[in-house]
């Protein structure tokens, strides 16, 4: 029943029970802890009161629940297109929470978009099914093998603003009236049989930004009204049967737009190259040379400034596996969706809420985050404005069925602090991983900051082995961590590891502990990521770069790494949360510092003071805490393995200095003020 219907019913009630003509009383009612009102104004502002409250209860109630009539309208297209892929759909389930491919509106009240690209739907889509979510705005349904007519019922959709209907097998002619979808921004239905001509009708979309057509079987002209689409920023119609001559203003496009239309479609011929102009006769072939030579070095000089400008911006695409394209695609991303589906799909974790498939990814913008030792990570954003870190790896040894089994290893992990893998994807050229992105950044950079200041000296070509950052200047923006927050890195960044050594019979190593594999989660506590990946990688020399500073001086091939240079590598971790310095960094004067034995010789010397990072100073009372972590962190890097302490020793060893700092939080006010706070100055 309505929520109006049951809010005028108690408003009935109310009025009945407490009349406005009462004079001095009301009819006795049976509710505890009430008294009646006195009189027929209070009566009746009391009634009202109590309806409204009761409204407001039944509107946040209902506003939270789950959309019944379109979780029953999901369901019944689910039974009849049949997927190959399975969900996790069910009536028991919250819809709005825990469907895959489901997007709700900010109360729950309403599904908002519908992402299933690549799962094997069948058939035609039945009617009276989608087109009962009238409050849909993303509807994906690429890249199955859906058939039949366009989808006539999509025409009560008046809010949709972004279909993707591509790569499935559609036919028939396009709807003459595209007008009903006065909201759309993107429209993609290549790759299909779609018949018949291109829609005057699609000139009304004014808010229209793409638009592919490209790959089916239309016939006709091209309109010249789609000329009115201000907005268009995209548009591809090759490929098909089109004839007649070609509008200007399609020319503004790509050839790409509009290539293999037709044989008999007239293109326009580019004007005339201008004639080649002369050397003058006066003009020796000295100073012609000289000439030649300063046009080049300055050549140069352009590209290396425009060099250094992209790559600090650092937009980039994921993959470039040309195998991977598709002529006449919209994006130069494309795949190829016919070819065999096992080897072009993502393979997500059960239990994750992502519904993207690879072709998102090769079309998301994307970020470059860092380049590692196994690979580049990558934040890319996909069409919906989610955000996952990608990992692009280089140098796999492993076989599809080795890499695959040590993914699940690693994709079985749950633990708040180890960053869940979501998917992965192999193929003989490109090997992919997928996590959440942290907007927050790593621990390398709330610690150090300054990354562009070392990018300009990779350009200028003066770094070669002193890693990202050195150890002056950390940028002017960066906010310092407190000794509080680095005691929650360390102590998450510990269990995470932990967590990591019991798995696979207490066999799996990290293999590549490092400051900038570790982030902050949700309670600001550590949580480390790239985990595994040593198994499946090929042989690495001893490194000449940041990471030498973290690798255990035992090994000597990354794949030989074990759970004791694990906890040497989280040593150099604590020594940098303590010092504020890189592993291996330089001084003003140039000269390459080695953390570990920087430190070594600073408390040979009895100078510990000197070691801890002077953000840390402006804090009183946190010398004792700094010194039993320092003391921890040195048993972690001696040169002996078998002298190392388990994770699960340092765990605890770290809680209990934690433990202590929470004993003293909880003295009186002004005890506690005096303790961890910063020093005035």
């Amino acid at each position: 029943m309505p929520i109006w219907t049951w809010s005028l019913i108690g408003l009935g009630y109310l009025l009945d029970h407490c009349p406005i003509w009462t004079t001095h009383y009301c009819p006795k009612l049976k509710w505890s802890k009430w008294s009646c009102p006195i009189g027929p104004w209070t009566d009746h502002l009391t009634a009202l009161s109590l309806w409204t409250l009761f409204s407001l209860y039944l509107i946040i109630s209902g506003a939270k629940a789950d959309p019944s009539e379109d979780k029953r309208a999901l369901l019944e297209f689910l039974t009849i297109t049949r997927p190959t892929r399975s969900l996790n759909w069910n009536e028991t389930t919250p819809l709005c929470k825990n469907w895959t491919g489901v997007t709700c509106n900010h109360n729950e009240s309403r599904i908002i978009a519908l992402r299933l690209p690549a799962i094997g739907l069948n058939g035609q889509i039945p009617p009276n099914t989608i087109s009962r979510l009238s409050a849909l705005r993303v509807l994906s349904l690429r890249s199955n093998r859906l058939s039949g007519p366009f989808p006539v019922g999509l025409a009560g959709l008046k809010d949709l603003a972004f279909l993707y209907l591509e790569d499935n097998d559609f036919s028939g002619p396009l709807p003459l009236d595209f007008s009903v979808w006065k909201k759309l921004v993107s429209l993609n239905l290549s790759n299909n049989r779609f018949n018949g001509t291109v829609p005057v009708s699609l000139s009304g979309l004014k808010r229209l930004q793409s638009l592919n057509l490209a790959n089916n079987s239309l016939s006709g002209v091209v309109p010249d009204e789609l000329n009115g689409l201000s907005s268009l920023k995209e548009i591809d119609l090759s490929n098909n049967n089109l004839h007649g001559p070609l509008p200007s203003w399609l020319l503004r496009f790509p050839p790409s737009s509009y290539q293999g239309i037709g044989d008999d479609v007239t293109h326009f011929q580019p004007p005339p190259e201008p004639p080649t102009r002369k050397k003058p006769k006066g003009v020796t072939k000295t100073v012609f040379l000289l000439i030649v030579i300063s046009v080049a070095i300055l050549l140069l000089a352009v590209l290396a400034f425009v060099f250094a400008l992209c790559y600090l911006r650092r937009k980039v695409t994921i993959v470039k596996d040309h195998k991977l394209q598709k002529k006449g695609g919209m994006s130069p991303e494309k795949f190829d969706s016919r070819m065999e589906e096992a080897n072009n799909r993502l393979s997500f974790f059960e239990g994750c809420s992502y519904s993207f498939d690879l072709e998102d990814l090769l079309r998301a913008s994307a970020e470059i985050l860092g380049k590692g030792t196994f690979g580049t990570t990558y934040k890319a954003v996909l069409e919906d404005a989610t955000s996952v870190a990608v990992k692009r790896l280089k140098d796999v040894a492993a076989g599809k069925r080795d890499f695959e089994q040590q993914m699940e290893i690693i994709g079985g992990i749950k633990h708040e602090n180890v960053v869940e893998l979501k998917a992965y994807y192999y193929s003989k050229d490109e090997k992919l991983m997928v996590y959440d992105y942290f907007s927050s950044g790593s621990v390398a950079s709330l610690l150090h900051g300054n990354v562009l200041l070392a990018l300009v000296r990779l350009v200028s070509g003066l770094i070669l082995v002193t890693g990202l950052v050195g150890a002056g200047n950390r940028g002017e923006n960066r906010v310092p961590l407190d000794w509080e927050t680095r005691m929650k890195i360390a102590i998450g960044a510990a269990k995470g590891i932990a967590r990591i050594h019991k798995e696979n019979n207490g066999k799996l190593v990290h293999g590549n502990i490092k400051s900038s594999n570790i982030f902050l989660n949700s309670e600001r506590y550590g949580c480390v990521s790239d985990l595994g990946l040593t198994a499946v990688m090929s042989a690495l020399a001893p490194p000449i770069s940041r990471q030498a500073g973290y690798r255990a001086p035992e090994v000597t091939d990354t794949r030989k790494s074990s759970q004791l240079s694990d906890v040497y590598s989280f040593g150099v971790v604590l020594l940098e949360l303590l010092t504020g310095k890189s592993p291996i960094h330089t001084t003003a004067g140039d000269e390459i510092i080695h953390l570990v034995r920087w430190v070594h010789s600073v408390v040979r010397e009895e100078w510990t003071a000197e070691v801890f990072d002077v953000e840390l100073l402006r804090y009183t009372n946190i010398e004792e805490e700094m010194v039993e972590m320092l003391q921890i962190a040195m048993s972690c890097v001696v040169k002996a393995p078998d002298q190392r302490p388990k994770m699960s020793d340092l765990v605890r060893l770290m809680e209990s200095v934690g433990n202590r700092r929470a004993s003293l939080e909880t003295k009186p006010e002004k005890e506690a003020s005096e303790t961890s706070t910063p020093s005035e100055t």
